[in-house]
């Protein structure tokens, strides 16, 4: 729902910038000076750049909508900033370098976005537990928000894992949305073969919002994504607990956008609390009751760490996510959130970066 209203106001903010750019593409010189009188004309011309613009909607449309929105409001900024020195200086411009300014900040500021998407990242984080794991330590990789096709296909999502296979993971724990609507069924097989990498104790599954598919217009089932993954000896949990060579326990929960969901008080029945709890959930909205159910580490993603700035925040304003990114500890309970190794639809990442996560968990007498 969150992304829905994000992205309505985005298509919204796009076709005001469009109007807006149209105007500032016609103060240029070069502009005037090519259409002289003819009004119509140098509507076309100022219309040409726009165009040009367009052709990132062969990536996605909402890349399109990112681009216009980030060049409309550099553009207002730089033209703010150019006012403010006419009033200082009394003199104006000979050249419209408020215009030249904008398009070289957002060419910049998106080129970076390009770059931290693509781009996949390490990041590590130490935990350390008073209870009993059965090792010095217990390395644990989440990756999550593949939505395969986006910024990794079959074969960059290989070579990926392969960086994650040289980590040693003694588990490898997956918290939804791996494909996309916009994922292809070859580039999907190609992936779930790159998950049977070797681990101590396996490669865990949980379905996001996007992995079940919302469009039917893409090449696969569910079902079929569902087989490929169990082909490669990945254990999928649906509102499911194992217990792992009788060490600790994985949950993994369905997603919160499913209509039959099991509580957290239903998913702990049962459940021996004096070993240590990790719980895979797509989203990070449910802390409280996690936290209050015993859980020992929460592994999400979802938000894909605010995406483009800043849709976390607004996320967070609206009680859509109780968190969108990095640790936190509540009680007893740790929570993590990637930012995800790719994002969805937008190939653009501002404010936050592609990564996979490691996770140590050693006991608190090693840790100390």
């Amino acid at each position: 729902m969150m992304w829905i209203i994000i992205f309505g106001l985005m298509l919204i903010c796009g076709i005001g910038g469009i109007i807006f750019l149209l105007t500032r593409f016609r103060r240029f010189g070069f502009v005037r000076k090519l259409a002289g009188n003819n009004n119509r004309l140098a509507w076309l011309l100022a219309g040409i750049p726009i165009l040009l613009i367009g052709t990132s909607a062969f990536i996605s449309v909402f890349a399109f909508i990112v681009i216009l929105i980030h060049l409309a409001v550099f553009w207002l900024i730089c033209d703010l900033a150019a006012h403010i020195v006419k009033r200082i200086t009394k003199k104006d411009a000979r050249r419209y370098y408020a215009g030249a300014a904008a398009l070289a900040i957002t060419a910049v500021y998106l080129s970076i976005g390009w770059f931290l998407a693509h781009h996949v990242y390490r990041t590590e984080y130490s935990i350390s537990t008073s209870k009993f794991i059965g090792m010095e330590k217990m390395r644990v990789v989440m990756l999550a928000d593949l939505h395969l096709g986006i910024t990794l296909d079959g074969d960059g999502f290989a070579r990926q894992m392969k960086r994650i296979e040289d980590e040693k993971p003694d588990v490898v724990i997956i918290p939804g949305d791996f494909v996309d609507d916009s994922s292809r069924k070859d580039d999907m097989i190609k992936a779930c073969k790159a998950l049977n990498i070797n681990t101590t104790f396996g490669v865990y599954f949980i379905y996001g919002n996007h992995d079940k598919g919302y469009y039917n217009n893409r090449d696969f089932t569910y079902e079929e994504l569902e087989e490929e993954l169990c082909k490669n000896g990945v254990t999928i949990l649906k509102d499911e607990c194992v217990l792992v060579s009788r060490l600790f326990y994985i949950i993994g929960r369905q997603d919160k956008s499913e209509e039959e969901r099991a509580s957290m008080e239903e998913l702990m029945t049962g459940i021996d609390k004096s070993k240590y709890i990790i719980v895979a959930d797509h989203q990070p909205n449910s802390y409280d009751e996690e936290a209050e159910s015993g859980a020992d580490l929460v592994l999400s993603g979802h938000t894909h760490g605010g995406h483009i700035w800043p849709a976390g925040q607004i996320g967070l304003l609206i009680g859509a996510n109780d968190r969108i990114y990095g640790m936190e500890k509540r009680n007893d309970t740790t929570f993590i959130v990637t930012s995800g190794i790719s994002g969805w639809a937008i190939p653009f990442k501002t404010g936050t970066k592609s990564e996979y996560v490691v996770i140590d968990i050693e006991p608190k007498q090693n840790a100390d």
